[in-house]
C-alpha cells in the first residue's frame, strides 16, 4: 500500500505501509543500532517519535518474549528499508509486521533511509507526518508544520503509571494498598523509584542488585515517602523535555535533602534541573548503540546505548561535578554531588550487574556506603 512520509521543511520520501492503511504523525529520528528493534518500540522515551532504523533490513528474527520491555508500544512508526515478514528464529512468536499491526504502529518501508538519516544529521531531527490515506504532499507538509514541537511538551503523563506497582520475577504487579502501597518480600534496601516512563530493563537489574522496589507515579507525594521510609530514590528515564515537567522539580529538590538518589535519562535530567542546572533540546539526538562516552576520572571509554534528544548544563551549579562526557560532541553525560550522596547517568551502561561502570551498580554501592556510615 502506497504512502508518503513528509517532513516539516518539505522534504518527502515514497515507500509503502507493510501495516496497512493509517496516517500517523511525530517527530522524526534516526537510530543507529543493528538489532534491538523490540526495546525500542517498547521503550516509552521513544512516545512520539517516528523511528527510522539504519540497519537495512529489519525483522528478520521477529518478536520474542524474551525481549518485552514494556505492556505496550510507544513509538507511532517505524521507518525502514526493508522489513523482513517471514523470521527465521526459533524463539519468534510473531512477525515484525503482525506485531506492528497488532499494537496501531505504522510500518513503512521501501523509502531510502539512507537519505533520510542523512537528511536528519544534516538539518535535525523533524516533525512529520506518514500517511496512506493522503498523497498530497503539500497537504501532508503543511500538517508536519502544524505539529507541536518536542520542546515544552510534556509527555511524561502520557506514559507513567497512574497508580503504584512493585516489580517481581513476573513483570509489574500492582502494589498491594492499605493507607499506603505495601512494600514487595524482600530483604534488600527498599528503594523508591519514581517511574516518568521507564523500561523494564532497569527495574530488573536493581532487583538483581538485590534491591527491593515500589515503583510510584511521578508525583508521587513526599509525605507518602516519608511514610514508606525508603532507603534510597531513584528518577526512571522517560520522553521528551525535562523543562516540561515543572511540577516535578520542587518534589526532587525536597526528596535531595533526604535521601540518596540517582537518576537516570529524564530522571537525570530531571535531577540537574531541579539542582540549578539547564536543560537544552540536542539538534540531532543521540539514538542508538556506538555513542562513545568517557569517564573523566578514570579516563576509560566506553561505547553505550543511548536514546535522548535533550542534554543538560550543571556548569553554573558548583556542588555539581561532571562525572561523563560524550566524545563527539562534548555534552554531559552524568554527574555527581560533591557533598551530598546524588548522581546521574544519561544512558544506563553495562547490562550485566556485575559491571561496576553500571548507574544501578554505583547506585547501590552509594546506598550501601551511605547507610553503613
Amino acid at each position: 500500500m502506497k504512502a508518503i512520509l513528509a517532513l516539516e521543511d518539505g522534504t518527502w520520501f515514497a515507500g509503502h505501509s507493510f501495516t496497512g492503511a493509517g496516517e500517523v504523525h511525530g517527530e522524526v529520528i534516526f537510530q543507529t543500532s543493528m538489532s534491538g528493534y523490540q526495546g525500542i518500540l517498547a521503550d516509552p522515551a521513544y512516545a512520539g517519535q517516528m523511528v527510522c532504523l539504519t540497519a537495512p533490513l529489519v525483522g528478520n528474527y521477529g518478536v520474542t518474549l524474551a525481549e518485552v520491555e514494556s505492556s505496550r508500544l510507544f513509538c507511532p512508526a517505524l521507518i525502514v528499508k526493508e522489513c523482513c515478514q517471514q523470521p527465521s528464529n526459533w524463539q519468534a512468536k510473531e512477525s515484525l509486521p503482525d506485531y506492528l499491526s497488532r499494537h496501531g504502529v505504522m510500518g513503512l518501508e521501501g523509502i531510502d533511509t539512507r537519505a533520510l538519516t542523512k537528511h536528519l544529521r544534516v538539518h535535525g531531527n523533524m516533525r512529520g507526518v506518514i500517511s496512506t490515506q493522503n498523497l498530497s504532499v503539500g497537504d501532508l507538509v503543511l500538517q508536519a508544520k502544524a505539529l507541536s514541537s518536542r520542546c515544552g511538551t510534556n509527555l511524561v503523563f502520557k506514559v507513567a503509571p497512574e497508580n503504584p506497582y512493585v516489580w517481581t520475577t513476573n513483570g509489574p504487579e500492582p502494589a498491594a494498598m492499605g493507607t499506603l502501597p505495601l512494600w514487595p518480600a524482600g530483604q534488600g534496601m527498599r528503594v523508591v523509584v519514581y517511574d516518568f516512563g521507564t523500561h523494564w530493563e532497569t527495574l530488573r537489574l536493581l532487583s538483581a542488585l538485590g534491591l527491593t522496589i515500589l515503583v510510584v507515579p511521578p508525583l508521587f507525594p513526599l509525605s507518602l515517602v516519608k511514610a514508606l521510609a525508603p532507603q534510597g530514590i531513584f528518577l526512571s528515564s522517560g520522553p521528551g523535555d525535562p523543562a516540561a515537567v515543572p511540577e516535578a522539580l520542587s518534589l526532587i529538590r525536597e526528596l535531595c535533602s533526604l535521601y540518596p538518589m540517582a537518576g537516570l535519562g529524564l530522571g537525570y535530567q530531571l535531577l540537574g534541573l531541579a539542582l540549578g542546572g539547564k536543560s537544552y533540546k540536542l539538534k540531532v539526538g543521540h539514538y542508538g548503540s556506538n555513542y562513545p562516552v568517557q569517564e573523566l576520572l578514570s579516563g576509560k571509554i566506553e561505547i553505550s546505548t543511548q536514546n535522548h534528544g535533550f542534554a543538560l548544563d550543571i556548569s553554573p551549579v558548583k556542588d555539581l561535578q561532571a562525572t561523563h562526557i560524550h566524545i563527539h560532541d562534548q555534552s554531559l553525560e552524568g554527574f555527581q554531588h560533591r557533598k551530598l550522596p546524588i548522581l546521574g547517568m544519561q544512558y544506563l551502561s553495562g547490562a550485566d550487574v556485575s559491571d561496576q561502570s553500571s548507574l544501578v551498580c554505583r547506585f547501590t554501592n552509594m546506598l550501601v556506603s551511605h547507610h553503613s556510615h
